[in-house]
């Protein structure tokens, strides 16, 4: 499975971006997906994940409220919406993918990775 994700950009803070993740290779509608982030000098951190179905989703505190993933299986495309972006928002976001369809918390729980795609909050 190859991960391919795009959407980022440079936007003012109060400002939105969407994020998207396409699954080529198979489908991969029976897989759990996230969506983690990584600044500059710091760890690599799960922002928001979302199970096979869609039904369970997970946020992140610092996310929670402003970021809405989801995912259209019929599409093999996951999303990452993010409103209200803000400074500290500023990453490269990274999309993962497991063979299990039941959502991971850590980088370690994931099996497929996209390329990255930078998001830059200016205030």
């Amino acid at each position: 499975v190859q991960l391919q994700a795009f959407g980022g950009g440079l936007v003012q803070a109060g400002g939105s971006l969407r994020l998207s993740c396409a699954a080529s290779g198979r489908t991969f509608s029976s897989n759990a997906m996230s969506w983690f982030r990584q600044a500059a000098g710091k760890e690599r951190e799960v922002v928001a994940s979302i199970s096979w179905s869609g039904f369970s989703t997970y946020y992140a505190d610092s996310v929670k409220g402003r970021f809405t993933i989801s995912r259209d299986n019929a599409k093999n495309t996951g999303y990452l919406q993010m409103n209200n972006l803000k400074p500290e928002d500023t990453a490269v976001y990274y999309c993962a993918g497991r063979r299990h369809g039941a959502m991971a918390l850590t980088a370690a729980g994931y099996d497929y990775w996209g390329q990255g795609t930078e998001v830059t909050v200016s205030s």
